[in-house]
């Protein structure tokens, strides 16, 4: 099992950046394709980016190509979350997820482990 906690969301204007922070513990972080994963209010959960265990395939929503970058950091059981250009569409939770696959992982129900979120906030 792995516990992940999420860190560096805030409230910030339209265009620009925050970068997110999801620390790991647990079983052995570099095992677990890892993705991003939000929640707007009212809404369901929407699949944001991924990135395989080793860090080499990453997957990213249309909605957010070109904008955001998803890395990891397998010595340090992090993985982060660029966010550039932010608009008020991006306001929502962002949960770090973890999850078992040779690749990356696209969509929310194929994930095993969740973190609590941390909450994104752009005005415009």
């Amino acid at each position: 099992q792995v516990q992940l906690v999420e860190s560096g969301g805030g409230l910030v204007q339209a265009g620009d950046s925050l970068r997110l922070s999801c620390q790991a513990s647990g079983r052995t972080f570099s095992g677990y394709a890892m993705g991003w994963i939000r929640q707007a209010p009212g809404k369901g959960r929407d699949f944001v980016a991924a990135i395989s265990r080793s860090g080499g395939s990453t997957y990213y929503a249309d909605s957010v190509k070109g904008r955001f970058t998803i890395s990891r950091d397998n010595a340090k059981n992090t993985v982060y979350l660029q966010m550039n250009s932010l608009t008020p569409e991006d306001t929502a939770v962002y949960h770090c997820a973890a999850g078992f696959s040779t690749g990356v992982l696209t969509t929310p129900r194929e994930y095993d482990y969740w973190g609590q979120g941390t909450q994104v906030t752009v005005s415009s």
